[in-house]
């Protein structure tokens, strides 16, 4: 997954100012919250293309470049994805590897090298953003499951990990969210994923997520909500989707 640094949608603010790095902006859920933490007056850092995220030097230089301009009190992991739909019995290798390095292994990476400096503002927040896919198992999202069901842990041991140096850790699970490249780079097909959202009245959007990313973030620090999972009406749980016209 390549992420990283894009200039042109960092904002610097007043001394003082909450600030964040997000990853994943430069499309969806990621974009999204970078507007909207925008709106709040955040100093943001949008983490887009082209630096990976799962590289330990490009995050090396990621953290290099944030100290420099002033440092961070949040980071936000929205990168993430998924790759495939086939059962366990044809599970493709390379899929299961990339949706395990951009989810657990990307956001590990961005947690270990911006502790130091979360725990040093005295007030730090981490929020991961996951997925139902990491709460319940589906047929056909084996890989997907096993990266969120793993990122969703990650996130727990962080919790209790850092509670000692008041750090927020805050985890967001959407379920069904309509955006333009989710289902498309999953599937790889342009029909195939228009029909994930076919009949659907009012899946989420990247725009309904990120207000709730930012309201996590923006609330007072001694407020943590722990895990936040959000749904369109029209999924009672993943297995439960209504479609209309069916």
């Amino acid at each position: 997954m390549t992420e990283g640094i894009d200039n042109n949608t960092q904002e610097f603010t007043a001394a003082g100012a909450k600030a964040a790095v997000v990853t994943g902006a430069s499309t969806g859920i990621g974009e999204a919250t970078v507007r909207a933490l925008r709106k709040e007056g955040w100093t943001v850092f949008a983490v887009a293309l082209p630096t990976d995220v799962t590289d330990d030097v490009d995050v090396a230089r990621l953290l290099d470049e944030v100290t420099r301009a002033g440092g961070i009190d949040t980071l936000i992991n929205i990168a993430g994805g998924a790759r495939g739909a086939d059962k366990v019995a044809g599970a493709k290798t390379e899929d299961w590897e990339w949706m395990f390095q951009v989810n657990v292994l990307g956001s590990m990476k961005l947690i270990r090298a911006f502790l130091p400096m979360l725990r040093a503002c005295g007030e730090g927040t981490v929020l991961n953003l996951t997925s139902t896919a990491g709460l319940a198992a589906y047929e056909g999202g084996g890989g997907y499951n096993a990266a969120k069901f793993a990122q969703h842990a990650l996130t727990g041991a962080l919790r209790l990990e850092e509670a000692e140096h008041n750090l927020r850790v805050i985890e967001v699970a959407p379920g069904l969210v309509q955006t333009e490249e989710f289902a498309l780079n999953r599937l790889g097909d342009q029909d195939a994923a228009a029909k994930v959202y076919h009949g659907v009245e009012k899946p989420l959007t990247a725009a309904d997520v990120a207000d709730v990313v930012r309201y996590a973030v923006v609330a007072p620090h001694h407020i943590n909500l722990d895990q936040i999972v959000i749904r369109p009406v029209a999924q009672a749980a993943n297995y439960k989707l209504i479609r209309k016209n069916q």
